[in-house]
């Protein structure tokens, strides 16, 4: 599934140029020109990076980095800011409010995508094909099994997916729309209590040596995956 990279930018020519590297790169490219439509469009199903303009009509990207990183639901998105600011005061300031990685117009869409592969490396380090484990609950992705405590967990291909996608987005409260965007795909039509269900499954998988303590209920929200 291609991750979904918001493009911030009010210079159409800019925004279209980005949009085109991110496609080229196998992202999904999304929009915005000004602040609100910016604004508008972090929504579930959320991007999972944020290429952002400093200067922007309606605000600027400074103000709604600062206002991403103080909500809940959008604190986690990582941004790039995209400026033609180089002084170092301006580059201090847009990682004071949150922003992850600056990087200063003109760049070439090389550096851009290193740049890219290095703030998704900090924020989620582990790789799709890396095996995962936490406190003794091991999975391959690429042997495609689980164990607990070097003991076989059963469990069936969405359980397995769901998994998957927790371990490797930790600490993160996930709405059911969410997790039905991320785990079974935008093209497939399923009911929301569905992935109840399959909660249900996984944690029953997962129970014999606790680690169902792992996928937590977050009362009117959705679901977080938490060692804590």
């Amino acid at each position: 599934m291609s991750r979904k990279i918001l493009i911030v930018e009010d210079e159409a020519p800019i925004r279209e140029m980005l949009s085109f590297v991110m496609e080229q790169h196998g992202y999904q490219a999304i929009e915005a020109a000004n602040y609100q439509t910016a604004l508008d469009k972090v929504t579930e199903p959320f991007p999972d990076m944020i290429l952002l303009d400093w200067m922007l009509p309606g605000g600027s990207g400074i103000q709604l980095a600062k206002q991403l990183k103080s909500e809940e639901f959008t604190r986690n998105i990582p941004i790039i800011m995209l400026t033609a600011r180089g002084e170092e005061e301006d580059k201090v300031k847009g990682l004071e409010v949150g922003a992850d990685d600056y990087i200063t117009k003109p760049f070439s869409p090389k550096e851009l995508m290193a740049r890219m592969r290095a703030v998704f490396r900090r924020v989620s380090p582990t790789s799709l094909d890396e095996p995962l484990e936490l406190d003794g609950l091991k999975l391959d992705p690429v042997s495609h099994r689980v164990s607990a405590y070097d003991r076989p967990v059963d469990m069936g291909p969405t359980e397995f997916r769901l998994l998957h996608f927790f371990m490797t987005h930790q600490e993160r409260v996930y709405s059911r729309e969410q997790l039905l965007d991320q785990v079974w795909g935008t093209n497939v039509y399923v009911e929301d209590r569905t992935v109840d269900v399959h909660i249900r499954r996984l944690r029953k998988a997962i129970a014999d040596n606790g680690h169902d303590r792992f996928i937590q209920t977050v009362r009117g929200v959705g679901y977080r995956f938490s060692a804590r």
